[in-house]
């Protein structure tokens, strides 16, 4: 009589390569193909877009839709079905008006430990005390963030006005109100609760699964390292180990497990991915603790200085420049050569941002390289 041994080996993990998981990363993000979807459903399928400054929301959803206008951002926003509020990694990003309610609850513990860091500015305050009064102030009338420090001043003379204001936004969810972050207007920074601007009570913080299956399909393959990069949250690996009998799991070439939704896309590597002009703090170089899915080894760091970041291009998929708009031009600079054939699809592509940003106003477009590059 024979037995057969059955082999306990392990089934081998297949391991995805840089440009595997840039061209997964683009398919998710919109940048492989634009996206017929509008700009409310692309806000909620990015889970958010990093809105620093006014305008990059608009670049990057003009980078990501077809047929995109300002207009297609702005009206949500005056209507109150997007807005912009503090949530990921303590930045401002626009959201839709749910993720407002329940994105900014989940990531509540991060503004909790970055308020110990001006815990020294603010001895002797009641923390609860000032987070009553905060929301008291603001729902009567929105203030700017000066009016609302001189207002907590009053009660705490002795404290730091800074962290009286890290404070005051580190305990309630203040969204900026509008004309602010409208595409064409001006107008101070205002603030008011997300509650009192959207009309509806916050929900309580849920448990992270089903943003990470959100992180994932917008930002996957990825590790919980990641994930925690992207939400500047900590132990994010329970959810994921609750998760993994729905995931399927790879490992990139430094041995580093990655987790994915099984029905997700992952192109081929050579799938072809058209330039891009991408926004300063666009959210797909942001977002996951290993950036050289987008980011080549050689440019970590390139594309800000200081506390200033710079407008980045995406030639094959990954960073390959800068531009910015100097008056009526647009100007190029690229960190190494670019081939003839890459250069005519880079004007194409800008031309093409012009139209939908900047309709009837003439621009030329200038090449040239970064300073310091090779």
């Amino acid at each position: 009589m024979t037995t057969t041994k059955r082999s306990t080996a392990a089934t081998p993990v297949a391991v995805l390569g840089a440009r595997a998981l840039n061209r997964a990363t683009l398919a998710r993000q919109l940048l492989l193909r634009r996206s017929p979807m509008s700009a409310e459903a692309a806000v909620e399928h990015l889970v958010g877009l990093q809105a620093q400054n006014v305008k990059p929301p608009y670049y990057a959803l003009a980078a990501r839709l077809d047929g995109f206008t300002p207009e297609a951002l702005s009206g949500p926003m005056a209507d109150r079905a997007v807005a912009r509020i503090v949530t990921l990694r303590s930045t401002i990003h626009t959201h839709t008006a749910r993720d407002c309610l329940t994105l900014r609850p989940l990531v509540q513990p991060a503004r909790d430990r970055e308020l110990t860091l001006f815990r020294k500015g603010l001895a002797g305050v009641d923390l609860d005390r000032l987070a009553a009064l905060a929301r008291e102030l603001v729902e009567a009338e929105p203030r700017t963030m000066g009016q609302l420090r001189e207002a907590l001043l009053k009660e705490w003379p002795d404290a730091d006005p800074q962290a009286l204001s890290v404070a005051a936004r580190c305990k309630l969810p203040l969204v900026q109100v509008t004309p602010r972050g409208l595409w064409g207007r001006s107008g101070q920074v205002t603030l008011t609760t997300a509650e009192r601007w959207l009309g509806r009570p916050a929900e309580p913080a849920p448990a992270p699964d089903g943003t990470v299956l959100r992180y994932l399909a917008a930002f996957g393959p990825a590790s919980v390292k990641d994930m925690q990069t992207w939400a500047g949250l900590t132990r994010l690996r329970d959810a994921f180990e609750r998760l993994r009998p729905r995931l399927v799991t790879f490992r990139d070439e430094a041995g580093v497990e990655l987790f994915d939704l099984p029905d997700a896309p992952r192109p081929d590597p050579d799938t072809p991915a058209p330039p891009r002009f991408l926004p300063e703090f666009d959210n797909l170089l942001l977002s996951h603790a290993d950036r050289t899915r987008v980011v080549p080894a050689g440019l970590r760091g390139r594309s800000w200085r200081g506390n200033t970041a710079y407008r980045t291009l995406l030639v094959d998929g990954f960073l390959a420049g800068l531009w910015r708009l100097d008056e009526d031009t647009l100007v190029v600079e690229a960190f190494g050569r670019l081939t003839g054939a890459q250069r005519d699809d880079i004007t194409a592509e800008g031309e093409r941002m012009l139209r939908v940003m900047h309709p009837g106003t003439a621009y030329d477009i200038r090449f040239g390289t970064v300073r310091g590059a090779s």
